[in-house]
């Protein structure tokens, strides 16, 4: 019910402001005076085009999922194909990373400059009994303040049983500048939630009534699962400021230079829950008989000072500082081996960082690095990159990164009324390397190339005699290759897009598992009909990963683990597709997994256990207003 009022206040506030609005015709600003800023302060503007990268996009996620396999209900997790390890945080991550696909961090939020009231109505027909609305309304009250609220809702009762998905983001944003442009300030209010109901996967019988496609259980509410009385949750509050001041601004013909001095604020409020009406077996013993509850909190406050100096002949520097309050824990005393430990880890860290950029004739370099100067966890990183544009079609790029941070805080200490999901470890700081290049050409498209190096790498395994995974810490060094390439062809209204990724795990392979071979192509046809007045888009997508061990997920924890006796895999995604535009709206029906239909067995799967999403035809579109 909140759910459905938050999406009704987004939308009732578009209509009262084009309500209210004169009926009086006037010609419409030019799309790309409608900015989104990033939280880097990079700008883009509306893009209201139908492309094969916005059918990709056209998701739960509203982004690329290439390197990710969804699970079969819409709102729940996915199977990482590929790992990037580019994410520079100088502290432990937050429990449940599996459920944070969906979740909307700082870096994620962007803000807003319209020259009208611009509306976007996002629609997906979910998995039975169930829909994806995301609504989103944004308006400058005057040239130097703009606000937005958009929520974005999920339900879906899924085809199996007891996987029912409830999800819901609600996100209000704020920015604003002074008439002379030396002020600016920017502020969002994120809560959001993210329910599962979780099944454990199938029984080993009715995953042998699933792999033989058995013609009585196609209806897959028949087949049983593990068990039908557990479900958890994630979710989150928070509230984030940023400001700054011009103390020097001087701009002319001749060149330019700024000083900046600005502050940032946050708190986030975090919580992942686990309840289950009676234990589970194969999760081991358990302290109680009958209603299973377990919660994880996490209290995040920072705070950061900053000053920018941006020079025209010498470049921009950049210099902080911040302080950083954490409360991760419990409510609960464990006592392990007769011995009592912490319930919470709590603590701060100051840190202390700086980067520079730089731009002259094509050639673009930037740095930068932090540390954690005093504190409770150890941290550090270093990055630098040189790009260079030959022209508007060619350029090139090279970085480099150093990455040293605590493993996350569920690896560090976790408790549960399952006696094997309890732990206090005192691990080593992950220290990572990575090497990579980047080659965007129209002509021959974009390629790009990846080493990264991983000492101390931590995950989540299952020991040597036991049946429910534990956190562990690599002995040995991984190294991860990873090449890909993109190129679409031409010719006249038919085109071929095309996406291949080469992966190797040079050591450590059976620590990080991945697939050699990901594929994806589209063949389509597109062209306007009707004078003009419809853009039609039409073809078959085909999409294809090769066997590996693929990860397992375990519900009580909400994160994969490796296992290395089941390879998966080595099955083709084919998706035929029937898209138009018409005005500032997109439509879209696409036939999911159609191949499946044709299969004599079913070896599709998201993870050991977890089938994949049977065929199925889904409708949608994507419908901008602008006044």
């Amino acid at each position: 019910m909140k759910k459905t009022l938050l999406l009704l206040i987004v939308m009732f506030a578009s209509a009262t402001v084009f309500s209210q609005t004169p009926n009086v015709k006037k010609d419409k600003p030019p799309v790309d005076y409608y900015k989104i800023i990033s939280a880097d302060r990079d700008t883009t503007f509306v893009d209201t085009t139908l492309s094969i990268a916005k059918k990709y996009k056209f998701n739960y996620l509203r982004k690329d999922n290439f390197e990710l396999l969804q699970f079969s209900n819409v709102g729940q997790t996915y199977n990482s194909l590929g790992y990037s390890f580019d994410r520079l945080n100088l502290k432990p991550l937050f429990v449940a990373q599996s459920h944070h696909f969906n979740y909307k961090e700082i870096e994620d939020v962007n803000y807003y400059n319209v020259p009208t009231p611009f509306t976007e109505l996002y629609f997906k027909t979910a998995y039975a009994q169930g829909q994806q609305l995301d609504a989103f309304f944004t308006v400058n009250t005057s040239p130097q303040f703009n606000f937005s609220i958009g929520y974005k809702g999920v339900r879906s009762l899924g085809k199996y049983q007891h996987i029912l998905t409830s999800t819901g983001n609600f996100l209000f944003t704020a920015n604003y500048h002074t008439k002379s442009k030396r002020y600016f300030a920017r502020v969002h209010l994120a809560a959001q939630d993210i329910l599962n109901e979780e099944n454990g996967g199938l029984t080993p019988n009715s995953l042998q009534l699933f792999i033989n496609n058995d013609p009585e259980f196609r209806d897959r509410g028949r087949l049983d699962v593990n068990f039908e009385n557990a479900e958890n949750k994630l979710e989150g509050l928070r509230y984030y400021g940023d400001h700054y001041y011009e103390l020097i601004s001087q701009r002319d013909s001749t060149g330019y230079s700024v000083l900046t001095i600005g502050n940032v604020l946050s708190y986030e409020d975090k919580f992942f829950q686990y309840n289950q009406g009676t234990p589970f077996a194969a999760f081991g013993p358990s302290y109680e008989t009958a209603n299973l509850f377990t919660k994880t909190k996490l209290e995040d406050f920072n705070v950061k000072a900053y000053a920018d100096f941006d020079n025209s002949l010498i470049g921009k520097i950049s210099a902080w500082a911040g302080y950083n309050d954490f409360n991760y824990g419990y409510n609960s005393v464990l006592i392990l081996d007769n011995q009592r430990i912490p319930n919470r880890i709590k603590g701060n860290i100051i840190e202390a960082g700086a980067a520079y950029e730089k731009e002259y004739r094509g050639f673009k370099l930037s740095g930068k690095g932090a540390i954690n100067i005093a504190g409770d966890f150890d941290g550090n990183y270093i990055q630098g990159a040189a790009s260079y544009d030959v022209n508007q079609e060619y350029n090139a790029k090279a970085s480099i990164t150093l990455h040293s941070v605590a493993p996350n805080f569920n690896f560090l200490l976790y408790q549960s009324d399952y006696q094997n999901y309890n732990w206090k470890n005192e691990l080593n700081n992950i220290k990572s390397q990575e090497l990579k290049f980047e080659i965007n050409a129209k002509k021959f498209g974009s390629a790009s190339v990846s080493y990264s190096g991983i000492d101390d790498y931590t995950y989540f395994g299952i020991k040597e005699n036991d049946s429910t995974p534990s956190p562990l810490q690599a002995s040995e060094r991984v190294d991860y290759l990873k090449i890909k390439a993109e190129k679409e062809f031409k010719y006249g209204n038919f085109g071929l897009e095309n996406t291949l990724m080469y992966q190797q795990v040079l050591s450590g392979e059976n620590i990080l598992n991945v697939p050699q071979l990901i594929t994806r192509n589209t063949l389509y046809f597109e062209n306007h009909l009707f004078k003009r007045a419809l853009f039609l888009q039409t073809g078959v997508t085909f999409k294809y990963f090769t066997k590996y061990n693929m990860n397992a997920y375990d519900p009580v924890l909400a994160e994969f683990y490796v296992q290395n006796d089941q390879e998966l895999g080595g099955f083709p995604l084919v998706d035929i597709f029937f898209n138009a535009k018409i005005r500032q709206t997109r439509i879209f029906f696409i036939y999911e997994n159609f191949t499946s239909l044709f299969s004599g067995k079913n070896e599709y799967f998201a993870a050991p256990g977890y089938p994949y999403r049977d065929a199925v035809l889904r409708f949608g579109l994507v419908w901008d207003f602008f006044l």
